[in-house]
């Protein structure tokens, strides 16, 4: 292209970076777009897209968060889809209080974080057993007012991941705060729910009565 001497644009690195990706070269990929940069050129959203998409998948998570950061300070600012996608790959790897982080920078750059965002870390701080971190982010969630409306109700996965690990961290008050708030969003007749917080009783009263005859 360049021994040619036609000049290429921001589609054009775009659609090379996207081939390189597609063949797993995505060290490649980040050089192209440094040489993007030091040529003046600006990339696209999209651009920045491809390139996050494929460290994720890669496992690339440093290196994701530092392109995450670049975004902006290089004339492109992270929209809810770059967020979600380092969220999403901390929380894979097992590192949700780094993609809390991600999440609290948000705001910063002019990027609220959605249903699919609180989602995501919750599920992702469960996993790890960081309970306190996600009763918090939940409570956030529905104060944020993401529950008024059906499409923004918590995910039934969250409820019932949340339910039985707080039953687990043998906080029965935490437990019955968290039915009555699936009450309040008007999800109570969702039967994977009720059968959440049944079992999470049943599982909590029965762990009790097993503590107790230890101690007799």
């Amino acid at each position: 292209m360049f021994e040619r001497e036609v000049v290429p644009d921001v589609e054009s690195y775009r659609i090379l970076m996207q081939g390189m990706c597609r063949k797993s070269q995505v060290n490649r990929a980040v050089d192209l777009l440094e040489d993007m940069l030091n040529k003046g050129f600006v990339p696209d959203s999209l651009s920045y897209t491809t390139l996050l998409n494929s460290l994720y998948r890669k496992k690339k998570l440093r290196e994701a968060y530092k392109l995450l950061c670049r975004m902006k300070v290089k004339g492109c600012n992270p929209d809810i889809v770059h967020y979600n996608t380092v969220i999403l790959g901390f929380c894979i790897q097992g590192r949700a209080m780094d993609a809390v982080k991600v999440l609290e920078d948000m705001p910063s750059n002019v990027c609220l974080p959605n249903s699919v965002s609180y989602r995501t870390l919750i599920g992702g701080l469960c996993d790890q057993g960081v309970f306190d971190e996600a009763k918090m982010l939940m409570e956030e969630m529905l104060a944020k007012g993401f529950s008024l409306h059906f499409s923004e109700v918590p995910h039934i996965d969250t409820w019932v991941t949340v339910v039985p690990t707080l039953c687990e961290d043998y906080e029965p008050e935490r437990m019955e705060e968290i039915l009555d708030e699936v009450l309040k969003v008007e999800i109570k007749r969702n039967t994977r729910i009720v059968e959440a917080g049944i079992g999470s009783v049943d599982h909590l009263i029965r762990k009790t009565r097993s503590k107790s005859k230890r101690l007799e």
